[in-house]
């Protein structure tokens, strides 16, 4: 295996961690205005991600980064073709974090409820877009012999396309409310089952529909396999929140993810971006990857700091693994 064959792969897998863990706090989110009836239960929804929401957006940055280094072309071309969504994308992650920072430095209800709200949009916007974004990449999009995008906004907003977004949003939704069934204690953990129910038939009905379509038009042996165990693991989880069991639920839900992301990367291989009108004109790990020695330092640099990496988030979620509710909540100070 080549290195910008290792570089596709290790991609694909933050993109992976990166759902499988903002997923969860894209969904808590969106659960402040589902689920949460009063103040009281929206600061718990909060809390239960307080300590890991900005640990979890490290996996984005060194997607990011990844993809900057080792394929610089496909990082070109994605960022300018898709430059509003992301800009849009950015400008939520940048006002979700300011709103979790601010939101208690003043006592007026106005003023938190206001950056609650935030919370809710710049929560459900980016679970929908990057499955807009992520459907349209595995699709194909306008790209021209000099691998520029020369395509419009109205061009990524195709039915695939926002199937896709509305898959990432349900699902990302479904595993947000089993984890908040898996850390919080009494009545809102009973509605988060209940929730998660109806929100988790959705998002199989959804994913299944998605899935399917991506395995007609692009797919083989291999991502047929993921796709039959992200529908899989999505229908057990659903039998394990009835069953009472979040940490299983929350595991599968974990395992849906996993699998449909890499069943979309699994559909793109060798392509990293391919092109709509002329497949000569796709982007491939190839044609679009640094240097043999660009890959090689940037192989060295990852084998040493990941396993740091991820220890110290595992450290972090084990320190903060302890089930909270509105009974633990202390007294508001400014």
């Amino acid at each position: 295996m080549e290195l910008h064959d290792v570089w596709f792969v290790l991609i694909a897998v933050l993109w992976i961690g990166y759902f499988f863990l903002e997923g969860f706090d894209f969904g808590v989110g969106v659960l402040t205005k589902l689920l949460a009836r009063n103040r009281p239960e929206k600061r718990v929804l909060i809390n239960t991600i307080g300590p890991v929401w900005d640990g979890n957006e490290v996996w984005l940055l060194s997607a990011g980064g990844a993809t900057f280094a080792a394929f610089p072309e496909w990082y070109a071309t994605l960022f300018s073709g898709f430059y509003l969504p992301l800009l849009l994308i950015l400008v939520c992650l940048i006002v979700r974090g300011v709103a979790f920072e601010y939101r208690v430095k003043r006592p007026e209800e106005r003023w938190q409820r206001n950056w609650e709200t935030a919370i809710f949009w710049t929560s459900l916007l980016p679970a929908f877009l990057w499955g807009v974004a992520f459907a349209n990449i595995v699709r194909g999009v306008k790209i021209d012999r000099d691998f520029e995008y020369v395509g419009n906004l109205t061009d990524l907003l195709n039915p695939y396309a926002l199937l896709g977004g509305l898959v990432t949003l349900t699902l990302f939704t479904f595993h947000g409310t089993v984890f908040v069934g898996l850390k919080t204690v009494g009545d809102i953990r009973e509605r988060a089952r209940k929730l998660a129910l109806g929100v988790g038939a959705v998002a199989a009905a959804l994913a299944l529909l998605f899935l399917l379509w991506t395995q007609i038009e692009k797919g083989d042996g291999v991502s047929l396999v993921a796709a039959v165990v992200a529908v899989a693991a999505l229908i057990t989880a659903l039998a394990a929140v009835r069953a009472g069991r979040e940490g299983w639920a929350f595991a599968l839900s974990g395992i849906t993810i996993v699998a449909a992301v890499a069943m979309l990367f699994l559909t793109l291989f060798p392509n990293v971006m391919p092109s709509s009108l002329n497949e000569d004109w796709s982007l491939t790990v190839t044609n679009a990857s640094s240097s043999p020695y660009t890959l090689k330092i940037m192989t060295w640099c990852a084998a040493i700091a990941t396993p740091v990496v991820m220890l110290y988030q595992g450290w972090t979620y084990w320190v903060f693994r302890k089930r909270i509710g509105t009974q633990h909540l202390a007294e508001s100070t400014h």
